[in-house]
């Protein structure tokens, strides 16, 4: 796996670090950020939109990210764009 690092959280001096990297070989956006309340979990699992099964996949975690990382996760989805372009 060839991770490029894109950017980490900005008040990670706090002790948390949400960090944002893109998996060059597999053209994925990598994100460590912070586990949800059981509360916000809960209310994902049960949301139902066309197409997405109710409830969270085993092998699938909801995941926050403070919104100040917001540019991060624009300029890690513009690689991935970048990549599958070239």
């Amino acid at each position: 796996m060839s991770l490029r690092f894109i950017g980490i959280d900005p008040n990670t001096g706090d002790g948390e670090s949400p960090t944002v990297w893109v998996d060059q070989d597999n053209g994925e956006i990598v994100i460590q950020g912070w586990k949800p309340s059981p509360e916000l979990e809960t209310e994902c699992a049960a949301f139902e939109v066309p197409g997405h099964a109710v409830g969270i996949p085993e092998r699938e975690q909801v995941v926050r990210v403070p919104a100040r990382m917001a540019q991060m996760l624009r300029e890690a989805c513009d690689v991935v764009d970048r990549a599958h372009i070239s």
